[in-house]
């Protein structure tokens, strides 16, 4: 079992940033690949970045591409989403998610731990 807690949501006017932060616990999270996920009311969620279990390789929604960066640092398992040049558009509950393969996913349904989400809010 994994718990993962995400934090460093808030309300950023358009341009700005913001880091985002997820620590797992319950196992041996270096073993996992990461994702970030966010959804609005009425949308399905979708995927904004995953990173390997290593942290090598990273994939990113098109829409994110060249503003955010997804790291991690398995020595305080945690992982991170900086989020740069933020738009209206990116605002959204984030939410942080493990699954048991070293390799990450684009798909929602790949994940088997979640964490409650974490709001980001980006005023025009």
């Amino acid at each position: 079992q994994v718990q993962l807690v995400e934090s460093g949501g808030g309300l950023v006017q358009a341009g700005g940033s913001l880091r985002l932060s997820c620590v797992a616990s319950g196992r041996t999270f270096s073993m996992d690949a990461m994702g970030w996920f966010r959804q609005v009311p009425g949308k399905e969620r979708e995927f904004v970045a995953a990173i390997s279990w290593s942290g090598r390789s990273g994939d990113y929604a098109d829409s994110v591409k060249g503003r955010f960066t997804i790291s991690r640092d398995n020595a305080k398992s945690t992982v991170y989403l900086q989020m740069n040049s933020l738009k209206p558009e990116d605002t959204a509950v984030y939410y942080c998610a493990a699954r048991d393969r070293a390799r990450a996913s684009e798909s929602v349904g790949a994940y088997d731990y979640w964490g409650q989400g974490t709001q980001v809010t980006v005023s025009s």
